[in-house]
């Protein structure tokens, strides 16, 4: 019998999780390795919602992910990187009950990409990469391995304690040094166009009920309001006001779906003034009214 593969093998203890915890169809957090699972045996439609810094990786299935200006898709052993908090669309576009879509999210540690990355010699050309924040490679067999490792670390109580933070450290360093290197090293150079608009991102997220200022926003982080908005949309596909706008529906869809609030209280809460035009919004981006979609997904 031949052996194994690391991808093989990898997959299989994905859905050995997935089963243990009777997830057939859907999403999961698991606490020990604080990661997500995902597991689809049908293709789904687009759907809205936000991604933070992140690492991806298909192991089985296809899925398309980006913003209305730009889809990516991305396929069983392809991976992608998402360097910014980003308001995102996203489909699986290949998936069966014999071969359902499987995938894991590996959150990102800034603050340890950071303590690595002084280590990086940078090996490519600044000006002539593309500045989108969700980067997209094919995977390399030293990180898969790491990821493996790091999922049996994660299985028993000393090695997850011991262990697991060691090889979660590696994976940050695999990340800085492999193919996905360049979008990484782009956020974490001091003053780069992706820092400064990583920096502008959460400042928008920090109030996101306040009115955005462009030149204002601009001035904070240095730089002129033309050279801003250009970087702005390059890196997250969208421009500032379409990117606060799109946090604040999807803010509230998940207040919507969590709380009993409101609807005019939540519209208030996310910075539109008006219930009519929050509705009109929202319908708009959602395909169905602010209560419609409550109906659908009772508070549990």
């Amino acid at each position: 019998m031949a052996k194994a593969t690391i991808s093989e093998t990898l997959l299989s203890h994905v859905a050995s999780i997935l089963d243990a915890a009777g997830v057939k169809r859907g999403s999961m957090h698991d606490e020990h390795s604080n990661t997500h699972l995902l597991r689809h045996e049908v293709t789904t439609n687009l759907d809205a919602t936000v991604y933070r810094p992140l690492f991806c990786l298909i192991l089985q299935g296809a899925k398309e992910v980006g913003t209305s200006a730009k889809l990516l898709k991305v396929c069983a052993g392809q991976s992608l990187i998402v360097s910014h908090a980003l308001p995102v669309v996203s489909r699986i576009t290949e998936a069966s009950p014999d071969r359902p879509y499987i995938a894991l999210v590996f959150p990102l540690d800034l603050d340890q990409l950071r303590s690595l990355a002084p280590a990086v010699i940078p090996t490519f050309d600044r000006a002539a990469s593309d500045p989108f924040s969700i980067f997209r490679r094919d995977m390399d067999e030293g990180l898969e391995d790491a990821l493996l490792r790091y999922f049996v670390q994660c299985k028993a109580k000393n090695t997850r304690h011991l262990l697991a933070p060691i090889t979660a450290r590696e994976i940050h360093a695999r990340l800085l040094i492999g193919r996905h290197a360049e979008v990484l090293l782009r956020l974490l150079w001091h003053d780069s166009a992706a820092s400064r608009i990583q920096e502008a991102t959460r400042d928008i997220q920090s109030n996101l009920s306040e009115t955005i200022v462009v030149g204002d926003l601009a001035q904070r982080i240095g730089m002129s309001n033309s050279v801003f908005f250009e970087q702005f949309k390059a890196i997250t596909g969208t421009s500032p006001l379409q990117y606060q706008k799109d946090l604040r529906l999807l803010r509230a869809r998940d207040a919507l779906r969590t709380t009993k609030t409101k609807v005019s209280v939540i519209a208030l809460r996310v910075g539109y003034e008006s219930s009519a035009q929050f509705s009109r919004e929202y319908s708009r981006k959602f395909g169905k009214s602010p209560r419609q979609d409550r109906n659908k997904a009772p508070v549990k």
